[in-house]
């Protein structure tokens, strides 16, 4: 079979998993300019792929035009557009369904091994000494591999800050600071850090005056909350519910540093090569998810010798009674002295 110069590229979901496929294409992308990338995804995240030579967006409705046999129908469109491999990033029911025709077709294909063996291992270990599994970059890496493309991602090169409007400029402001974003929510209780914890690093880093810092959030409860996080600072914005999520994407690529709970802004900031601070709840970095090209000492993590069981799962939807008290092991004054550090 000769080598594919069209590959489909399946990621359809969550947000976070969705960008770290980016820095990764990036690579994939300056390795072999020859090649053709063509992303299927929802069409919110189509945003995250602006930039990247030689690549297009075809976009999945599966939830209308492209649900149940409509993925047959989406599969179809890609064969048109003579895709000629399939770089299945996702390995669900929807996209093995799109993989598994398109194969059928005489396309070739690889899917994603997501480790679940040695993650269940990770999680129901016991021990002192757990160990680093394969990051989800890499394991995204290593089905480009299967098609023929190695790719070291020790080469990415960041892109170039996006430009910013005058609305954001605007939100800047005219003093010379450094750029901070606080994205203060995760999918669970167990992944966020208490919100009265928040407020006294965010005091701290505010009594500065040395950086301007911009909250991320979305949600009408969170937005309200965030309101009330940024009230009493002079330094803090609350850009939740304000921005289109191009502009927010925009900001986000400008900052000098993201602190991040477990979830998908320390990704979106990792893919603009944005130094990212990670704090982590009953989830541990050893999963494979750290946001991309960021340091071991940029994730700052509760206590294991009081919460043994950490991590209690891989996306932080399990743990025993009592661990959802894992994040108050990490001291503000920690956090701000880290975030000082990197700035």
């Amino acid at each position: 079979m000769p080598k594919p110069t069209h590959i489909l590229v399946i990621r359809l979901s969550a947000m976070g998993d969705v960008a770290m496929t980016v820095p990764v294409l990036r690579v994939l992308a300056q390795t072999y300019p020859e090649l053709k990338i063509t992303v299927l995804s929802r069409p919110f995240f189509k945003p995250f792929f602006g930039g990247i030579p030689n690549l297009d967006f075809l976009e999945a409705d599966v939830y209308g035009e492209h649900k149940r046999f409509g993925l047959i129908k989406l599969a179809k469109e890609a064969k048109d557009m003579e895709i000629d491999a399939v770089a299945d990033l996702h390995n669900v029911i929807r996209s093995k369904i799109i993989t598994k025709y398109l194969k059928f077709k005489g396309l070739k294909t690889a899917t994603i091994d997501k480790g679940r063996t040695e993650k269940k291992r990770l999680i129901s270990s016991k021990r002192e000494n757990i160990s680093q599994l394969k990051t989800t970059h890499q394991r995204y890496a290593d089905v480009f591999e299967k098609l023929g493309f190695p790719i070291d991602l020790e080469k990415h090169i960041a892109p170039p800050k996006k430009k910013l409007s005058p609305k954001l400029n605007g939100l800047l402001g005219i003093e010379s600071k450094k750029l901070i974003g606080i994205a203060t929510f995760a999918a669970y209780q167990s992944k966020m850090y208490p919100l009265s914890l928040m407020a006294d690093l965010i005091r701290d880093l505010d009594e500065t005056d040395k950086y301007r810092i911009f909250l991320f959030g979305g949600g009408k409860k969170e937005i309200q909350l965030l309101k009330k996080l940024e009230n009493p600072f002079a330094n803090v914005t609350n850009v939740a519910g304000k921005l289109t999520f191009e502009e927010e994407l925009a900001l986000i690529s400008n900052l000098d540093l993201m602190l991040s709970m477990d979830s998908g802004n320390g990704h979106l900031a990792a893919m603009y090569g944005v130094p990212v601070v990670t704090l982590w709840g009953v989830t541990h970095p050893f999963a494979g998810f750290v946001p991309f090209n960021q340091p071991e000492s940029n994730q700052l993590m509760a206590d294991r010798k009081k919460f043994p069981l950490i991590p209690t799962s891989i996306y932080g939807n399990k743990f025993p009674s009592g661990y959802e008290e894992a994040m108050k092991t990490i001291a503000p004054e920690t956090v701000v002295q880290k975030v000082r550090e990197l700035l």
